[in-house]
């Protein structure tokens, strides 16, 4: 049995009502919800929210709600494998056990159904405990600077002043889609950034952030000009 949870509380701050803004077209959550159906991994697909107009729409676009999510795991310093957790212990208390879960972020538009196939094979194939999609800095991490309180330039290693950007090692970064793991996993509160975890590695065109409403324009430029490029193929 699999579960995908897709977290989505309503207390956004930087970008008001965040996880059910309207993103070209949908509701952002939408896109992450639809992701899931198509990838035909799961055999529930639920949204974890306190909120319940962000549940409202989610039911509309096919996920089920079946549960208000407490109000102390909807603060701003909850992780996501505590509402994931909460997610797994509810439905054992009431006798389903899911052996994978995948946690799917609302507001990870370009998340693909293919991609999260991907996780659950690699999950099989290496006996990984997580699975997640990963992608490269656009620029070499051992040259990066920093500004000081005065002002001023300093380099994080100033050993590789002199490094050709080639000869650095390439570094990539955690691309905050999704995160399959063995339901013992996930309970246990095994690290994510560890020897046990696969990761997927993604183009850099398909990863966005969005914290800011900078990171949303930009977001939707891109989206628009990938679906833009598909209807044409």
């Amino acid at each position: 049995m699999r579960l995908a949870v897709i977290p989505a509380r309503g207390g956004s701050k930087r970008i008001l009502r965040k996880n059910i803004r309207e993103f070209c077209g949908k509701p952002i959550i939408a896109w992450s919800i639809r992701a899931a159906f198509q990838s035909g991994c799961f055999d529930k697909v639920i949204v974890s929210t306190d909120d319940t107009e962000i549940a409202d729409v989610a039911r509309t676009w096919g996920a089920e709600i079946p549960f208000l999510r407490p109000a102390e795991l909807a603060d701003d310093y909850t992780g996501t494998a505590a509402v994931v957790r909460h997610a797994i212990e509810w439905f054992e208390d009431r006798g389903k056990k899911f052996d994978f879960v995948c946690c799917i972020y609302a507001t990870a538009p370009f998340v693909r159904a293919q991609d999260i196939n991907t996780g659950l094979e690699d999950l099989f194939l290496v006996d990984a405990d997580f699975a997640f999609t990963v992608t490269s800095f656009p620029f070499p991490i051992q040259r990066a600077v920093k500004i000081t309180s005065k002002r001023r330039i300093e380099m994080f290693y100033p050993e590789h002043y002199t490094t050709r950007s080639q000869d650095l090692e390439e570094a990539f970064h955690d691309a905050g889609q999704f995160y399959w793991g063995k339901n013992t996993a996930w309970k246990e509160g095994a690290p994510l950034f560890s020897e046990r975890t696969v990761p997927i590695i993604l183009p850099r065109y398909l990863v966005q952030d969005i914290d800011t409403m900078e990171d949303w324009i930009r977001a939707e430029m891109m989206f628009r000009v990938m679906i833009n490029q598909i209807d044409e193929v």
